[in-house]
């Protein structure tokens, strides 16, 4: 549980303790496909657009556990690039919602030396949005602590399009021999060259859904998955927690024989 008046070194002792695991067994990188928003409110007899409100403050709880944590990359995929199908109402509620957001957390990300950026395309988004994308990244850009990374206006299949395109024009300008193209040049073309960390180790996918929706596809190669049956706006703290001592005891082969008993 958060208790404001402690600091954030109190308070990441305290979260280590609930939840019982060392530092040396948590993720570095957790990547989340949030989903369910609009099948809660369904459920509660509400619009679609509540599920949403009540979603973006599932953020803010998670967000806030993980910079207690000390983890060191939370994604967050947030709207994919086949969201802009859904119907207008709905989509111009969100990108109201993304900029409420941004306004009223940039005070927590602050006290909780949360570092933010944005993932995806920003063609297609609105410049009121893009100012308040760009004014949290760089009120935020020197902070240590949790990279909180949205994946906004985002899809893998458009990223690595993307990444595909900019390697070919290095290629035709001379600047880069097609037989020195390694998997680390693709990487680093990738929307997700400016974190720091590496790729997401425990990807995590709420409304029980078992696919993994043009998100991240060549970051996840290797990452531990885990589909918890709530929906978005029930995920908790504790559900965090749950599904970080999962990751936690699975055994991470990478491609390798290991005995196990």
């Amino acid at each position: 549980m958060t208790k404001p008046n402690l600091t954030l070194k109190e308070q990441t002792a305290l979260a280590f303790q609930e939840l019982g695991l060392p530092q040396n067994a948590m993720p570095k990188h957790i990547a989340i496909i949030m989903d369910g928003n609009g099948r809660w409110a369904k459920r509660q007899g509400k619009a679609r657009t509540m599920g949403h409100a009540k979603g973006a403050e599932t953020v803010r709880e998670i967000v806030t556990a993980c910079a207690q944590l000390e983890i060191e990359v939370l994604t967050l995929y947030s709207f994919s690039i086949e969201n802009w199908n859904r119907p207008e109402e709905e989509i111009n509620f969100l990108m109201d919602l993304y900029v409420e957001y941004l306004a009223a957390e940039r005070e927590t990300m602050i006290k909780n030396n949360v570092k933010f950026v944005q993932i995806g395309r920003r063609s297609g988004l609105s410049p009121r949005l893009l100012e308040e994308l760009d004014k949290t990244t760089e009120i935020t850009k020197n902070h240590t602590g949790l990279t909180l990374a949205l994946a906004l206006n985002y899809g893998s299949r458009t990223e690595i399009t993307d990444a595909v395109q900019a390697i070919a024009e290095k290629v035709k300008a001379g600047k880069l021999a097609p037989k020195d193209i390694s998997p680390e040049t693709i990487a680093e073309h990738l929307y997700t060259n400016i974190l720091s960390t590496p790729d997401p180790d425990l990807l995590i996918r709420t409304a029980g859904e078992m696919r993994v929706s043009n998100y991240l596809l060549w970051q996840i190669s290797y990452a531990e998955i885990v589909v918890n049956d709530d929906c978005w706006p029930q995920y908790t703290r504790e559900h965090l927690f749950g599904d970080i001592r999962t990751f936690a005891n699975r055994t991470r082969k990478f491609g390798l024989v290991i005995d196990q008993p």
